[in-house]
């Protein structure tokens, strides 16, 4: 038998695996799922059509799964799909997505997402990212795995920030964020690359000395974007991650590239 405090709410039809833990006055709606060893600790609401991952742990008044904040959601059948060994702190919200962005939000394995933080409709979260204190996404928002976003930023709707990303608190981010990047002010600019991120997931000295490269050849002066990624692509078409990046300028966005201050490149 699940471990259900006697004061949770939990509708008929939801299914909840034998060891997940549902904590004092949590609600659960019909269609929620929630896999083994997931913690609710309390009052945490669960509703719509939403499932959370294996170890999994929920802290008080998170809202998960309720309806979008998009006016143009129509009561569609649309999901929310928490992943494994993630930590949600207290108000969180995280919203399911909509018709008009594929029906679904997903967020990945083992993140970290502190008091008050949201992730709108239809939005894309990878694995181990860790989301401070009011960190939030616009709808639409795709974010990389080991993406880190500082206290108080948000996040314009449709915009993507690639892989091990860091964003400082306070920031504004209107255009998408190349991987391995390092953002920060209030509308939000380039300040390099993600250096201590970098170091501490492991990569080569010759990998960041390539990508430090890369990235000083794509935001110099001279020249277009499209002669720059092309001299990239010559110089260190061997350089996995730095053809990652070149990979994520060439996918068709509607936001543009967030680019450096000039001060800020090289």
């Amino acid at each position: 038998m699940s471990n259900i405090h006697p004061t949770a709410v939990i509708a008929a039809g939801a299914r909840i695996a034998e060891t997940a833990q549902i904590g004092p006055y949590c609600v659960i709606g019909a269609q929620v799922e929630i896999a083994a060893e997931v913690r609710l600790l309390s009052h945490v609401v669960v509703d719509g059509i939403t499932s959370i991952g294996e170890g999994t742990v929920v802290y008080p008044f998170a809202s998960l799964g309720h309806r979008p904040q998009d006016l143009k959601y129509k009561g569609e059948p649309s999901r929310l799909i928490v992943g494994k060994n993630n930590q949600i702190r207290e108000n969180v919200t995280m919203n399911p997505g909509t018709e008009g962005g594929g029906m679904v939000t997903t967020v990945g394995d083992s993140g970290l997402f502190m008091v008050g933080a949201h992730v709108a409709h239809d939005c894309i979260v990878g694995n181990g990212v860790i989301f401070a204190n009011n960190a939030t996404l616009g709808g639409h928002v795709q974010v990389g795995d080991y993406v880190v976003l500082g206290g108080l930023s948000a996040v314009h709707q449709f915009v993507r920030i690639g892989r091990h990303v860091m964003v400082g608190g306070m920031s504004g981010v209107e255009n998408d964020v190349i991987p391995y990047a390092t953002v920060t002010g209030n509308r939000a600019h380039l300040s390099g690359l993600n250096l201590i991120g970098l170091k501490r997931r492991g990569f080569s000295r010759e990998d960041i000395h390539a990508l430090r490269n890369a990235y000083r050849l794509l935001f110099a002066p001279e020249g277009t974007m499209a002669e720059r990624v092309e001299e990239v692509s010559s110089q260190f078409k061997d350089v996995a991650p730095v053809m990652e990046i070149l990979d994520f300028i060439g996918i068709e966005s509607s936001r543009a590239i967030c680019h450096p201050k000039s001060e800020n490149v090289g």
